[in-house]
């Protein structure tokens, strides 16, 4: 009879290591380098040029010999002697609060009852969802056709009360409140897709033991289920503050972003591409809304990221 030589137990399998071939590195770096190459050129760059930009004084015209260093003037104009300014910001931060308000808990509530596992989800779930597929220009036509104050479908549902047509639009105290109501039907679908997904990847097995521990609905989702949504919540909030900074076509379609619908887009667009081109000043402008979002996002991806870097 032959030995065999057997391992002793608890030695560790050797597991075979697959070496790269070069086509093999070729690929990935294609992969990787193509799509950094491309986000660096169109993202970074424009963005670290706009930065500069911002300190210039330039039409736009000519050639780049051209461009005058102003330092700080462009800044100081926007505070000081640029009216449309404190307006803009105002309803930029009105948007993101209300962005916060209400998109985001009611698209958590919608996300929540579809994951019940309700009988026709999949149809629920794609009639919520079918408002993102809209543009925002296409939304700012159906914000004109809702509330336009003598054939819109609120003043003709409250049937004119009393003789009185409300000008929701031409309003600039009421304007910007029926824009964002519309800007937030667009928004919850999108953000209960995303809070969606991320209820589907909590562990089952973490539910059926705080519900055998006595744990009732409210408790397993404030002890389990929220904390597991951590990484959806970093994603609801960068999406929240940058579709509420970005908002552009849908107030540009009803009035061209005045009259009670100014925001910051609207002034970036209107000084760089607008008859006055002043780009140096709309940079400044572009420069001021990148750090107002910044603000708003970094300190609370780097306390998330703290948080799990902990062991």
């Amino acid at each position: 009879m032959t030995e065999v030589e057997l391992a002793p137990r608890g030695t560790p399998k050797r597991r075979r290591t697959r070496r790269l071939s070069g086509w093999d590195r070729v690929v990935i770096t294609l992969m990787a380098g193509v799509p950094t190459l491309l986000t660096v050129a169109l993202v970074w760059l424009p963005a670290l040029a706009s930065v500069g930009l911002s300190f210039s004084s330039w039409s736009g015209y000519g050639s780049v010999s051209s461009i005058q260093w102003v330092g700080l003037e462009n800044y100081k104009n926007i505070f000081t002697i640029y009216p449309e300014f404190p307006p803009a910001i105002e309803h930029n931060l009105e948007w993101l609060a209300v962005f916060f308000c209400l998109p985001a808990p009611f698209g958590l509530f919608l996300a929540v009852q579809l994951d019940k596992r309700i009988r026709f989800s999949r149809l629920y779930q794609s009639i919520l969802f079918l408002p993102v597929v809209l543009s925002l220009a296409l939304i700012g036509f159906m914000t004109e056709l809702i509330f336009s104050p003598t054939q819109g479908l609120i003043n003709n549902l409250t049937g004119h009360t009393h003789g009185h047509v409300t000008d929701w639009l031409g309003n600039p105290h009421l304007n910007i409140w029926a824009v964002m109501l519309m800007a937030c039907w667009r928004q919850t679908g999108y953000v209960m897709v995303l809070f969606l997904a991320g209820l589907k990847s909590v562990d089952p097995s973490l539910k059926e033991a705080a519900s055998l521990d006595g744990a009732n609905g409210r408790q397993i989702f404030r002890h389990v289920t929220w904390p597991s949504l951590r990484p959806i919540n970093v994603v609801v909030l960068v999406v929240t503050v940058i579709e509420s900074l970005r908002a552009f076509d849908i107030v540009y379609v009803i009035n061209k972003g005045t009259d009670g619908l100014e925001l910051l887009s609207v002034l970036v667009t209107d000084n760089i591409i607008g008859e006055a081109s002043r780009i140096g000043f709309g940079s400044a402008l572009a420069t001021i809304l990148l750090v107002i979002s910044l603000a708003f996002i970094v300190p609370y991806l780097v306390s998330v990221f703290r948080k799990d870097s902990r062991p």
